[in-house]
């Protein structure tokens, strides 16, 4: 037993192996998780009913399992922000730089072969999904 707030095995392992460079797609409910991500990405399926988990839920908990480099989201085709981007902008901190991307531009990128982990979320909301790519790790202190 960890004593650490991520505890889903499957995902833990799936960060472990995975670098810097490596992206993580959370994906919403509507996302077509098997064809829109590479086939050598791990998928981890948190998509337990609809609205459960969220992708703000996942995220939260990823902010403190592995260092955020940069973040891109999906946008609808007019371009704007929807509330959950703006909410995962908070949620970063805006200290990550956040790209967009339209919908099938946002496809392309999360079809890239640096994606490592797919994690399906309950989300309903559209245009939540959220590709992260992850930085390094702080250099320990002695």
């Amino acid at each position: 037993m960890i004593n650490y707030t991520l505890t889903h095995p499957g995902l833990l392992a799936a960060l472990a192996e995975s670098g810097h460079g490596s992206q993580i797609l959370i994906a919403d409910a509507n996302y077509p998780h098997n064809t829109g991500a590479p086939a050598s990405a791990r998928r981890i399926a948190l998509n337990l009913r609809p609205g459960l988990l969220t992708i703000d839920q996942i995220l939260d908990v990823l902010i403190d399992a592995v260092p955020i480099e940069a973040a891109a989201v999906m946008t609808p085709p007019d371009g704007s922000w929807t509330e959950a981007v703006k909410g995962y902008g908070q949620s970063l901190g805006g200290a990550v730089p956040v790209t967009s991307y339209q919908r099938f531009d946002f496809y392309d990128a999360a079809r890239s072969p640096n994606v490592a982990v797919v994690i399906a979320s309950g989300d309903t909301r559209h245009y939540a999904n959220l590709l992260l790519t992850i930085g390094v790790r702080p250099e320990a202190t002695a």
